[in-house]
């Protein structure tokens, strides 16, 4: 027989081993351990396995400490910082993981119903109309290129902030002919148009043919609130215009306690809705500096309560949400925050922000017999699975209201400018 037939065979049975290796149980589960861990202060984690796997660590022994026996393999966080543990099979070494010990980090879950009042950057365009003139029907707006969404800036060279500052410059102008020069921002840049007034006919005031807005109102239900630093998420997503659809560009706001007056029930094709009041104190609890698709941030001038659980609680990062039971924290009635049950339906450990990072699905008979499953107003209600915050509910399936989608609690954090991954400060020698 020749050498290229032993090697040929040679390589064959090398090929099957390794195919077969593939299928050992030892090594599929060194296979489901990830190259990266990351652990906070004080967290345990454990993974099966089976006698011929075996793990190290690096010399480094005070950042994580490892146990082991012949089904399990155990990580206890101790300090932050980072270590590397090394799995062997039968002597060999076959893998090296990543372990990144954060600082023990908790936040003050919600679950209040909030009112929200956003003010804008300038006032925005909702709608055009016609002005009836000798002409005939025209919207001076639309002539002038402006467009629904739009954020009218400034006027002559002027900063507009609200509606009120409108009416004078369209006025003038129109009495002396002469175009307003109109400062406009859009999602695609900034623009610089002119627009001549007009005045309809049997009237005596000029119009611009826009309809105009400078705040926005609703409500929304209160995500997490870090005692530390003042600073809350709420909403799970971004606020839009209820006209434009577009994400409305906040200058500031304010966040006020809301009371829920009734509920409409969800139905298939039909999204329900919690029907609420701000409260009659009116006082305003916070304020609005950010609104993005992961909802508004800002910080309170007050600690809140919920009633349920008022001490902070630990959080969960994407990769340690598990499919199975929950919790969210929500109001249906007055402004009582209760507890109910849900399924986390599907998960996905998420290295880059995102909105939609859960599937959840109600299962509480007494909410589902309230509200049919999930409703407007509700977005924002936190999730917790075994005594951790773990995100919020974010929206519901309209041919579904008793699931929805939840967002990551880590994606929310980030988005309030808090750092969950702040580095150790170095030791003085």
């Amino acid at each position: 027989m020749s050498q290229d037939f032993f090697r040929k065979l040679i390589g064959g049975i090398l090929l099957v081993s390794l195919i077969a290796i593939c299928f050992v149980k030892p090594f599929q589960e060194y296979l489901q351990i990830p190259n990266h861990i990351t652990l906070f202060e004080g967290q345990q984690l454990e993974m099966s396995k089976t006698a011929q796997v075996s793990a190290t660590l690096s010399s480094d022994h005070s950042i994580v400490a490892l146990s082991q026996d012949d089904q399990s393999v155990s990580l206890q966080a101790k300090e932050q910082g980072k270590n590397e543990m090394f799995l062997e099979l039968a002597g060999f070494p076959v893998k090296k993981v990543d372990v990144n010990v954060l600082k023990d980090f908790k936040v003050i879950p919600g679950g209040q119903s909030i009112g929200v009042k956003l003010n804008t950057i300038g006032v925005l365009v909702v709608g055009h109309h016609q002005v009836s003139t000798k002409e005939g029907n025209i919207s001076p707006g639309e002539l002038a290129g402006i467009q629904v969404g739009d954020i009218i800036t400034e006027i002559n060279g002027e900063k507009i902030e609200k509606m009120s500052e409108v009416a004078p410059y369209v006025q003038d102008a129109g009495q002396i002919q002469r175009p307003l020069k109109i400062g406009v921002t859009r999602e695609d840049g900034k623009i610089e148009t002119e627009l001549m007034p007009q005045k309809e006919e049997g009237e005596a005031n000029y119009k611009l043919g826009l309809y105009i807005r400078d705040s926005a109102a609703g409500i929304g239900t209160m995500t997490f609130f870090h005692p530390q630093s003042k600073k809350y998420g709420a909403l799970g997503h971004v606020i839009s215009d209820m006209d434009t659809k577009k994400p409305i560009v906040v200058e500031d706001g304010q966040i006020v306690r809301s009371t829920v007056t009734s509920i409409e029930k969800g139905s298939n094709g039909n999204p329900g809705e919690k029907l609420a009041r701000f409260s009659s104190d009116k006082s305003v609890i916070g304020n609005i500096t950010r609104n993005s698709p992961y909802g508004i941030f800002g910080e309170l001038n007050r600690e809140i309560t919920n009633g349920v659980f008022d001490q902070p609680l630990p959080i969960a990062l994407s990769h340690q949400v598990q499919e199975g039971p929950a919790q969210i924290l929500t109001v249906v009635e007055d402004d009582e925050v209760q507890l109910f049950d849900i399924e986390i339906v599907s998960t996905i450990p998420q290295k880059f922000p995102a909105t939609k990072g859960m599937v959840i699905k109600v299962t509480d008979p007494k909410l589902l017999g309230k509200t049919g499953g999930i409703v407007q107003g509700m977005s924002g209600s936190p999730i917790i699975q075994n005594g951790k915050v773990i995100g919020a509910v974010t929206h519901v399936f309209v041919n579904d209201p008793t699931s929805g989608y939840g967002v990551h609690i880590e994606w929310m954090l980030t988005e309030a400018g808090i750092d969950i991954y702040e580095r150790p400060q170095e030791k003085a020698s």
